[in-house]
């Protein structure tokens, strides 16, 4: 489904991203490891467009999207979770959810799914999404996320700063999507415990190249632990 070919960035004369080649399908979820500062961030942004690439490509589903704004890339399935969650937090749990579906017809509602996922969601639908707490903001993030039925879901680092309950009901939720079969799931993350039991298939980046790569299951047989100490 998505398909990244020798990808390079820079940032103020530093080279970021180095040459990044992977592939990953649907019904999977891909993780990407590694320190801070080792261009996984710069990684999802490019692939969602907001940041232009360097050189080489982005394919999505076999058409090329290298250069398509972020606009583009949403309505043809791909959403993005940030770093740092980024909701509108003078605007209502129902508000930043109908957001979601900026890449719909008009008139569509919050589907049902959306609350048997994240029930606390259903629960503060006219509470402002600032007034949650953090883990709760990051529940509403993802369900934003998913209101436009992604076909390519981007998160970066959902477990930061949140409660392990609720890092718990995020594990939960990746994984029932994962089983659906019909949506691949990209995930930066640091917390190695989690990534692990949610990776179909591993990447291990350090100063912007992929250095370690494979099979989620083989994670400690590779090692993959002691690689994020480099």
């Amino acid at each position: 489904m998505l398909k990244i070919d020798k990808l390079n960035q820079y940032y103020s004369g530093s080279h970021i991203l180095r040459d990044v080649d992977f592939e990953i399908g649907k019904g999977a979820c891909t993780v990407v490891l590694g320190r801070n500062g080792v261009g996984k961030t710069t990684l999802l942004k490019c692939l969602m467009g907001l940041l232009p690439v360097a050189s080489g490509s982005i394919e999505f589903d076999g058409l090329n999207i290298t250069s398509l704004p972020p606009h583009a890339r949403a309505k043809f399935g791909i959403a993005y979770v940030p770093q740092g969650r980024e909701i509108f937090p003078r605007l209502t749990v129902e508000e930043n959810l109908l957001i979601g579906l900026a890449t719909k017809a008009r008139g569509e509602t919050i589907p049902p799914h959306i609350f048997e996922m994240f029930p606390v969601l259903k629960d503060m639908l006219h509470r402002r999404g600032g007034d949650l707490s953090g883990g709760q903001q990051q529940q509403l993030a993802i369900g934003r996320a998913l209101m436009m039925r992604p076909r390519l879901l981007l998160l970066d680092e959902p477990t930061e700063g949140i409660q392990p309950s609720i890092i718990k009901d995020i594990e939960r939720v990746i994984r029932n999507l994962v089983q659906q079969g019909e949506m691949a799931i990209l995930l930066v993350e640091q917390y190695y415990d989690f990534a692990a039991s949610l990776a179909d298939q591993y990447l291990v980046m350090v100063r912007g190249e992929v250095v370690k790569s494979g099979a989620g299951a083989a994670m400690e047989q590779d090692n993959v632990r002691a690689c994020l100490a480099l």
